[in-house]
C-alpha cells in the first residue's frame, strides 16, 4: 500500500519573543508602549500582509490580558442586538471587515466610555476602509495609526530563515541567499516560498535539489530580482541541497 505524505499547515507563533524589532515597524513598538497615550484610547495597527501587525496585536494583547476578535465575527449579540459590553482592553484583528458596522462603533464607544484600549490591525488606514456608516467613519478618522512599512532587507533574511526554522528545512547558505534575493520584497512571499518548498518536500518524499528548489519558486521570482542576485553564482550553487 502506498502512503501519501500530506502537507501540513503549521499554525503561526505569535509569541512575543518571536517578533523581530526593525526601522520598518519602530513606530508600531512606540506607540504599543503607552496605550494611555493614544487618543480615545484607540490605535489601528496598518501595512501590508507579512509585516507583522497581526503579530504585534497577539503579542499585546496576550500581554496586557486583552480579548482578542475577529472583525468578521463581529455583530450584535447583546440587549437591543449590540454587542457585550467589553470588560478589559480589546484587539481586533482584520478590524477594516466587521460583520456589522454598528457592532464595530458601538464597541469602539463602549471601549471609549469605559477608558479601555482598543487595538485594531487591518492592511489600510482607517481613511481608506469601506465605511457607509457616517458616524463610525467620524470615529475612524479621530483614531490613531500606526503605519507598518515592509520590513528591511535584514529582517527579510532574518524571516525567511526563521520559516525555515520553523518547517524544519534546512538549506544551504548560498541557496538561501539566492531565493530570497529573487523574491520579491515583502514578508509575504517569504512566508509563501517556504510553504511552497514544504509542500513540495513533502509530496516528493525526498530531497530536493537546487533546481527542485527553483523550479518550485520560479513563479514567485520576481523578474526584475535577478540583477539584485547577480553577486550569487549559479554555478557555486549548483551543488547546493535542500535537506
Amino acid at each position: 500500500m502506498t502512503q501519501l505524505t500530506l502537507p501540513i499547515e503549521l499554525p503561526p507563533s505569535y509569541a512575543a519573543d518571536d517578533f523581530v524589532a526593525d526601522s520598518s515597524n519602530e513606530e508600531a513598538l512606540r506607540w504599543l508602549r503607552d496605550p494611555t497615550r493614544w487618543p480615545s484610547w484607540r490605535l489601528v495597527l496598518a501595512g501590508p500582509t507579512g509585516t507583522g501587525k497581526t503579530h504585534l496585536l497577539h503579542a499585546t494583547a496576550a500581554s496586557r490580558g486583552w480579548d482578542v476578535l475577529r472583525g468578521p465575527d463581529l455583530r450584535g449579540s447583546g440587549p437591543g442586538g449590540l454587542p457585550p459590553l467589553p470588560e478589559r482592553g480589546v484587539a481586533l484583528d482584520e478590524a477594516d471587515l466587521p460583520a456589522e458596522e454598528e457592532a464595530l462603533f458601538h464597541l469602539m464607544n463602549a471601549c471609549n466610555e469605559a477608558r479601555l484600549p482598543l487595538l485594531m490591525a487591518a492592511p489600510r488606514p482607517p481613511s481608506r476602509w469601506r465605511v457607509t456608516l457616517p458616524d463610525l467613519r467620524s470615529r475612524l478618522a479621530a483614531t490613531a495609526v500606526a503605519l507598518l512599512d515592509e520590513p528591511s532587507d535584514a529582517l527579510l533574511a532574518a524571516l525567511l530563515a526563521k520559516q525555515f526554522s520553523d518547517r524544519q528545512l534546512q538549506l544551504a547558505p548560498g541557496l538561501l541567499d539566492a531565493i530570497r534575493l529573487r523574491l520579491p520584497r515583502s514578508a509575504a512571499s517569504m512566508a509563501e516560498a517556504a510553504a511552497r518548498l514544504d509542500r513540495a518536500s513533502l509530496i516528493s518524499g525526498r530531497r530536493l535539489t537546487r533546481s527542485d528548489a527553483m523550479a518550485v519558486l520560479r513563479p514567485l521570482f520576481d523578474d526584475d530580482s535577478t540583477t539584485s542576485a547577480e553577486g550569487v553564482s549559479d554555478a557555486a550553487l549548483s551543488s547546493s541541497l535542500l535537506l
